[in-house]
Parts: structure tokens; C-alpha cells; sequence
């Protein structure tokens, strides 16, 4: 395996001959898009590529990805640090190939004569590993403070039944 700075841009097929690994750490701060989404672009992913070929002799690149990433809590709007990880098995195949052909569990990445842009693909891997709603585990968030006084002054207030006329209509024999 050979640790240190992973490559931009790679021909995964001549890394998949070879049966190359790569692992490194790249900065948060290099993936614009998934910044946006954060409230720090500090920190970084830690990424571990290995290619190699499958019994089928297909181009496999698997790809694992770990990081700690900063959003805000959608329970409490404090800032959380959430642990976000990914492992993807990629079959590595010329645009156009049939897809049947190839076992389950692979997902497809075509693939032409131009390199393959890796650090765009870990950043779509880790925009995707991202949770839709970020929170806290249960037992560290606290609610905010408005909201557990409005719930209570709610609950005190008794209202009346907009459906207790009816129930009067219907007991009186004259209707």
C-alpha cells in the first residue's frame, strides 16, 4: 500500500493491472461543494483506494472513506460534529458497456481515454454520505429553550370540542 498525497487524476486500469493501493488524507477544504453544506471546512478525509482486477478480469477500484464533519444540529442549532464513512466497490468499464454483465455489488463508473478524477469522486461519495437531517445523538442534544416552555403553556390551556355541537344535535330528539 503506498501512503502519502493520492494523485488528482489516475488511469485506474493500469493502477488495477498492477494491483495498486493508495491511501492518504485529503483536506476538507479542497471539496467546494461539500463545504457549502458545512459550517467548518477543517478536518480532513481519510481515503483508501485499492485497485485490482476480479475474476472476470474487470477493473475494480474500491474505495473507502472516514471523516468528521461540522453541521448544524437540526434539533437543538447548536454545531455537531458528525462521523461520516463510506465503502464503495466500483467495476471500472469503458462508456457504453452493458451493465448485465457485471456481478451485483459492483457500481458502475465509466471510464474513457481521459484520467479518472479522483478527487471529484470521493467528494461525491462523501456529498452522498452526508446525513439529510444532521443531529445529535439523543442523549447529547437538549432542546432549545422555547420550545419545551410553548409545548407545556399548550398543554395547560384546556379547549373546547369544535365538534361538541354536533354531539348536541345528535342527542336532541327535535332535529
Amino acid at each position: 500500500m503506498i501512503y502519502g498525497p493520492i494523485p488528482p487524476h489516475v488511469d485506474p486500469r493500469k493502477l488495477a493491472d498492477r494491483s495498486i493501493s493508495l491511501a492518504g488524507e485529503l483536506q476538507l477544504s479542497e471539496f467546494s461543494r461539500a463545504c457549502e453544506l458545512l459550517t467548518s471546512d477543517a478536518g480532513v478525509v481519510h481515503a483508501e483506494l485499492v485497485f485490482s482486477r476480479d475474476e472476470q478480469q474487470v477493473a475494480v477500484m474500491q474505495l473507502k472513506l472516514e471523516s468528521e464533519v461540522r453541521m448544524i444540529c437540526q434539533r437543538c442549532l447548536d454545531e455537531a460534529v458528525i462521523a461520516v464513512s463510506g465503502d464503495y466497490t466500483y467495476a471500472i468499464v469503458v462508456p457504453g458497456t452493458d451493465e448485465l454483465h457485471f456481478p451485483q455489488g459492483y457500481d458502475v463508473l465509466e471510464v474513457g481515454e481521459e484520467p479518472l478524477d479522483l478527487l471529484a469522486l470521493v467528494e461525491d461519495e462523501l456529498l452522498l454520505a452526508l446525513p439529510i437531517v444532521p443531529m445529535h445523538p439523543p442523549e447529547e442534544c437538549q432542546q432549545p429553550a422555547g420550545l419545551l416552555e410553548s409545548e407545556s403553556s399548550e398543554n395547560a390551556v384546556k379547549r373546547s370540542n369544535p365538534f361538541s355541537v354536533l354531539a348536541q344535535l345528535k342527542r336532541d330528539p327535535n332535529v
